[in-house]
């Protein structure tokens, strides 16, 4: 009996979910009495998770798995955990994870929890804590299964380091083809990512146009965080649909959200309300998003947004 971590990586590096699910693994093991191991992808630098107290990681190098399939990593996975005789498995909750999941718990024959934000109180009779309606509301579920798969929902348990580097063990497994591959895919290079970023920088119509983007650009260049939009500045053509964010775009759970310009339809705050502290400018005092916001300034984002970035700018400069 042991648990079992999926660590995500990108381009031979741990993304930041993968220190969250290693935490959040490491102190499922030490409450169970057992060990922690992880299965990684290509992951260049594996030993360093180690620092969030895992003890030893699979490392799958083969370049078959270079580039991502939902069903190749669902067998692979399992048969890690086969190996670890792993009775708990711990994903995240990336679109990738979400993916795989469903597969991985027909593979494992396992009972599968999302979005799950806490350890359980009692692990002999195992119920997790999650988030439900869009995190306006918990649930309380048992997992009776002798497997059981757990999703991590993403900024909730937090980044424990402990320390320390993990064993790395090449590993091969066999898993049939599935009919299905990646010929390649383009990445954004340079550009921190919606998924992993701490910092979150978006804007809507109130921006008036693509031409004025420059400012929400400068101010997460500033604060080394992602661009998104609102659904509306992607319907009209202002920014990529990567960038869209809401419930019917991507989730984004990262610890400080901006909005600029946004007036706060309920699919958009759906889609950004596990962030820990959000922040709106808007001209509107009665914008919904206000009565969402943790911080709130009523004024002209021309004004507001150039003289931030020149505090900011002046902050950092100071030391």
């Amino acid at each position: 009996m042991s648990v079992l971590v999926y660590t995500e990586t990108d381009q031979g590096k741990f993304k930041k979910s993968a220190f969250e699910v290693a935490s959040y693994g490491s102190a499922l093991a030490e409450k169970m009495g057992t060990n922690v191991s992880a299965v990684a992808f290509n992951a260049g630098d594996a030993a360093t998770i180690g620092a969030y107290g895992v003890e030893k990681v699979l490392d799958v190098s083969e370049g078959s798995f270079e580039n991502f399939t939902a069903a190749k990593y669902a067998k692979a996975i399992a048969a890690a955990a086969t190996r670890e005789n792993a009775t708990i498995v711990v994903i995240g909750s990336s679109a990738n994870s979400k993916y795989l999941a469903p597969l991985l718990a027909v593979e494992l024959q396992a009972g599968y929890a999302s979005n799950v934000i806490a350890l359980p109180d009692d692990v002999s009779n195992f119920k997790v804590k999650r988030n439900a309606f869009t995190n306006k509301a918990f649930t309380y579920t048992a997992i009776s299964s002798d497997v059981k798969l757990i999703g991590v929902s993403s900024n909730s348990f937090g980044v424990t380091e402990k320390g320390g580097s993990a064993s790395v063990e090449s590993f091969s497994p066999e898993v049939a083809t599935d009919g299905v591959s990646v010929e390649g895919q383009d990445k954004a290079a340079g550009k921190v990512t919606i998924a992993d970023a701490d910092i979150v920088v978006s804007g809507g119509r109130g921006l008036k146009g693509p031409e004025n983007w420059g400012m929400v650009e400068e101010l997460a260049e500033v604060l080394g965080a992602a661009t998104a939009c609102s659904k509306p500045v992607s319907d009209m053509g202002w920014r990529p649909h990567s960038e869209h964010v809401g419930q019917t775009g991507k989730p984004v759970a990262s610890n400080l959200y901006i909005a600029i310009g946004i007036s706060g339809a309920i699919q958009h705050l759906a889609g950004i309300n596990a962030s820990k502290v959000k922040v709106v400018v808007n001209t509107d005092p009665e914008a919904p998003f206000f009565k969402a916001a943790d911080y709130g300034v009523v004024g002209d984002a021309f004004t507001v947004i150039p003289a931030l970035i020149e505090k900011l700018k002046e902050f950092k400069a100071a030391g």
